[in-house]
């Protein structure tokens, strides 16, 4: 049990290191001459970087919004498996723990969606999608995991 409770906290972890990575790094949108993330667009010429907040559009506030809120709610679902995992009755299900971590699970997929629908009208076309996009895209599967596993777990002795 000791194990699976280890293993159930280095997939929660792991998630929400990326998503904190995938919030902060500016890595959303690169190419050789710039890179823009949810806040700000840097772009190099001759040696010389300059970094713009980003765009005020509306899409744009709401993909940062469902990050932060990603976080938040699994950085809650991991404060909520340790404080269940002492107070929870013997049977007992880790239910809220689960639905914490199921909507943070959801918050960082509508997020990624939203971005890319949105990213043609923001995004010039010789740039692609950098990692932290893509790191947004792993953690959302990882969560949704781990949310599931936690509803499915129950607390023995």
């Amino acid at each position: 049990m000791l194990l699976l409770l280890l293993g159930i906290v280095v997939v929660h972890v792991a998630a929400l290191v990326l998503l904190f990575v995938s919030t902060i790094v500016s890595a959303w949108a690169v190419n050789p001459n710039s890179s823009s993330d949810l806040w700000t667009n840097c772009t190099t010429l001759n040696g010389v970087s300059r970094c713009d907040p980003a765009d005020t559009g509306v899409w744009i506030q709401a993909v940062q919004a469902l990050m932060i809120l990603s976080i938040i709610f699994s950085f809650l679902s991991l404060f909520l498996f340790f404080c269940q995992l002492f107070t929870l009755q013997k049977g007992g299900r880790f239910f809220l723990t689960g639905a914490f971590q199921i909507f943070a699970s959801l918050f960082v997929m509508s997020g990624a969606i939203i971005y890319t629908v949105m990213n043609s009208e923001w995004v010039h076309e010789s740039e692609s999608y950098g990692f932290s996009y893509i790191l947004a895209w792993v953690a959302f599967p990882l969560a949704f995991i781990s949310g599931l596993i936690y509803v499915i777990l129950r607390k023995r002795e």
